[in-house]
């Protein structure tokens, strides 16, 4: 497999690209677009990221809170001091703590989470040009070696003003 970038000084031109691609055969999951500036979500054409960067504050709150009652139940019964005749356990003094270890749980998960979700570290770089970040538009690609060339004219024909390829 070939990975191709065309890169694009219009986004006209990108899209059109785009456009093409999906009409010879390649589906929005197989291409991705780059670019420096912010564009709305499938300006052109690419499929729409999915993620559940929303479990993750709900499974950190899950586990900081029975870790908390955990924490604090534990303690209150292996030091058992009963002062005044009150109960061994404090359900005042643990509902705070245990509402205090339920937001760290979902604050240190939420922040792993976007760590996961962002792939991060990304041991697997692609295919760059340094040119995006002043402004172009990248359009990512793999391909079989046996349709590089037409990619390449599908991408020269679209407006890229330069295709890279790296194999």
């Amino acid at each position: 497999m070939t990975q191709m970038l065309g890169l694009f000084k219009e986004a006209t031109n990108a899209a059109a690209a785009t456009e093409a691609l999906e009409q010879v055969g390649y589906g929005s999951d197989n291409f991705d677009i780059l670019t420096g500036s912010p564009y709305p979500e499938g300006a052109f054409g690419e499929r729409q990221e999915k993620h559940r960067l929303y479990v993750f504050p709900f499974i950190g709150a899950i586990l900081g809170l029975s870790t908390a009652i955990l924490l604090t139940t534990g303690t209150q019964l292996a030091y058992p001091l009963v002062t005044g005749g009150k109960p061994i356990l404090s359900i005042p003094t643990m509902l705070i703590i245990a509402y205090e270890g339920m937001m760290l749980g979902a604050i240190l998960f939420t922040v792993l989470g976007i760590f996961f979700e962002s792939r991060l570290p990304n041991i697997r770089p692609g295919l760059y040009d340094p040119r995006i970040t002043e402004g172009y538009i990248g359009v990512t690609l793999e391909c079989p070696e046996d349709r590089v060339n037409s990619v390449e004219q599908l991408f020269k024909r679209a407006g890229a003003d330069d295709v890279l390829q790296q194999t």
